[in-house]
């Protein structure tokens, strides 16, 4: 009896010993392939994204750039693009602008405008966080929601309201005159709250059975633990205060009490080259961009947690 061979068989004359056929090659080929358009796609949506953020990041700093590029240009006629070309540069604008007797006057009304404004603000958004978070009192949720109602309000329309009332007490020309309108800040409370909210009740009852006071659980445990947030907060702050320019224009009656961000718009005004203003703009900006370095770690965290927590 004859047998007769199935294709696919040993015995059959089209297939060879130790080969595979077609079909059972087909799988292996298919998952390949889709394997390999994956990665294709996942290669293509990195490049993609490399560049989108590229030419962000190029967008974003260039007007840093051509700032600190014409203020090392000598004062002469500004011609583009030609005067973005960094050469024959040089530091006489900074010696000029150094060398001005407001200019330290302006730089130390900015600094303490600033920096007392982020200790007291963040010393008073903590202690009305941590009472909005932790405490009971009657009228709480009212007088918080109350509070945060000030985000609603634009900043332009209490302005005049807020200068009459500092020029009857005698503000105008101070610095207390310039600093107390400002520490009321409902934003800062609110962040706080968030973020003291979630802190365990049981560790301040702990606290409590310990014998701990309440200003020392609020220094000892809840100051300790706000350090993002803190830092975070205290960067906006300083940020708002260092280039903010309105409000210490109209409380500033003279030049004795003009901050960076006036004193460097008057500059417009008289007859002073551009690459003196940008250098006074350029030494403005260094003190920011300091500030932001030395608490960049906590800024990062206190922003993820923020987020993520409010």
């Amino acid at each position: 009896m004859t047998t007769l061979a199935t294709p696919g068989t040993p015995g059959h004359p089209g297939t060879t010993a130790g080969t595979t056929s077609p079909t059972d090659l087909t799988p292996k080929v298919r998952r390949r392939r889709s394997k390999s358009s994956g990665m294709d796609l996942t290669l293509r949506g990195k490049i993609v994204r490399y560049v989108v953020l590229s030419l962000a990041a190029v967008v974003t700093i260039f007007p840093f750039y051509a700032m600190v590029v014409l203020s090392l240009k000598p004062a002469a006629a500004i011609q583009f693009p030609q005067s973005l070309i960094p050469t024959n540069l040089g530091f006489a604008a900074y010696e000029r602008v150094l060398g001005a007797g407001n200019i330290w006057t302006w730089f130390g009304n900015t600094l303490i405008y600033s920096v007392v404004s982020v200790v007291l603000v963040l010393a008073f958004s903590a202690m009305a966080g941590y009472a909005f978070a932790k405490k009971k009192f009657p009228g709480r949720e009212a007088m918080f929601w109350s509070f945060l109602a000030m985000v609603m309000v634009p900043y332009h329309v209490t302005l005049i309201p807020t200068f009459i009332l500092m020029a009857q007490v005698g503000g105008l020309d101070t610095y207390w005159g310039l600093i107390l309108p400002t520490l009321a800040n409902a934003q800062a409370v609110f962040l706080m709250r968030q973020f003291i909210m979630d802190m365990p009740d049981e560790l301040f009852e702990a606290a409590k059975l310990d014998g701990a006071s309440e200003w020392r659980i609020f220094t000892r445990i809840v100051l300790p633990l706000c350090k993002p947030i803190l830092a975070t907060l205290g960067t906006f702050v300083f940020l708002w205060h260092w280039n903010d320019f309105l409000w210490p224009l109209i409380m500033g009656q003279g030049t004795d009490h003009w901050t960076l961000t006036v004193g460097i718009a008057s500059l417009q005004q008289q007859d002073v080259p551009l690459n003196m203003i940008l250098a006074g703009a350029t030494i403005s900006f260094v003190p920011i961009f300091a500030a932001y370095l030395v608490a960049q770690r906590y800024f990062q965290e206190g922003v993820t947690m923020s987020g993520i927590k409010g």
